[in-house]
């Protein structure tokens, strides 16, 4: 299951206090002060993980806290400083200060560290403290106090590829058939309940990722149908592929369909529409051969497409072609003949 939200709390550890003591050995005369100084607190630091796909290793135990530092000893003895607590994160979370809604971090890159949360600097002990003029000092510091807050975790997923279109286009059957995902495949609407991603490997030293968003309608940016809180899984993709189904079970008119969604895309970010775009009429194995060129040749013309590329999840016809322009528009490598 994707879950791309959580709210977590963090707390670094607390320093740890100075020591006051004074040398006391036999034969030894004024020994002096030799109180060390407290252990720094632990960190709480947000670590980017490439291995994780969904923030649910979080929400569970959403509590996360340091070690405090350990108090000063005698002899010169420092406190022992705390363990910071680790915190692995998939890559694209953003991370917010609940209280202020303010963005601290992007994590978009595998070992990224991010301190949320700072442990306290040990106090010092009273060896610090002596000096000429003060040779038997009985003052410390205290260590530091604890720094926590609530912290709010939204994943954004990073693909190379965003497959958008109403609901029913094909985007998950297309999923299955170019990845190892197994997304829901059914033949009614909203299947897709959540984003999925899987890799195409188009040969040994190319691979594309994809990513699956939920089916959008008219008025999904204010709401309607599944909404628009999936969109932002796309806003990091470097080109979108938008399905069209070229002949819809509600008979609706593919044209009109495809104006819907770019209608939602721009009303919910205009920088999100204005991406790279590939149009794929899909399902072409619903029509007769001798009737295909021409039905599909007359909805490019109405969209403005110069060379239609179409294709067909159930019978994979055309699955290559688009993967190879999929492959051109995100490394920027010019395909021969398009």
């Amino acid at each position: 299951m994707l879950v791309d939200r959580a709210r977590i709390f963090v707390r670094s550890g607390k320093g740890g206090n100075g020591c006051v003591s004074f040398r006391r050995e036999k034969y030894v005369p004024k020994g002096g002060p030799n109180g060390g100084d407290g252990g720094d607190g632990g960190d709480v630091v947000l670590v980017g993980d490439e291995s994780l796909d969904t923030l649910l290793t979080v929400t569970h135990r959403p509590h996360f806290r340091a070690e405090h530092g350990g108090q000063g000893l005698g002899s010169q003895m420092h406190g022992a400083n705390g363990e910071d607590k680790i915190v692995k994160v998939p890559l694209g979370t953003l991370v917010y200060d609940e209280e202020t809604s303010e963005l601290i971090a992007d994590i978009s890159e595998h070992d990224q560290r991010l301190v949320v949360a700072k442990g306290g600097k040990g106090g010092f002990g009273n060896e610090y403290f002596k000096s000429s003029t003060n040779q038997a000092p009985r003052e410390t510091t205290p260590g530091e106090p604890i720094d926590e807050h609530t912290l709010r975790l939204e994943l954004k997923l990073i693909a190379d590829i965003g497959l958008v279109g109403l609901p029913n286009a094909g985007k998950s059957t297309l999923l299955s058939v170019v990845s190892a995902a197994r997304p829901k495949v059914a033949d009614y609407p909203f299947t897709t309940l959540q984003p999925h991603l899987g890799i195409a490997e188009l040969d040994a030293d190319r691979r594309l990722v994809l990513a699956d968003i939920p089916g959008l309608i008219e008025g999904a940016a204010d709401g309607a149908g599944l909404g628009h809180r999936f969109l932002r899984h796309i806003e990091r993709t470097s080109a979108l592929v938008h399905l069209l189904d070229v002949l819809p079970e509600d008979c609706s008119d593919p044209v009109e369909n495809y104006k819907t969604i770019r209608g939602e895309l721009e009303r919910y970010s205009p920088e999100l529409a204005s991406k790279q775009e590939l149009i794929v009429f899909n399902k072409i194995d619903l029509l007769p051969e001798d009737e295909l060129d021409q039905y599909v040749g007359e909805l490019a013309t109405q969209l403005g497409i110069e060379k239609p590329l179409m294709c067909s999840g159930a019978t994979h016809a055309g699955i290559r072609k688009v993967l190879e322009h999929c492959w051109s528009m995100v490394k920027k490598q010019p395909q021969a003949g398009w």
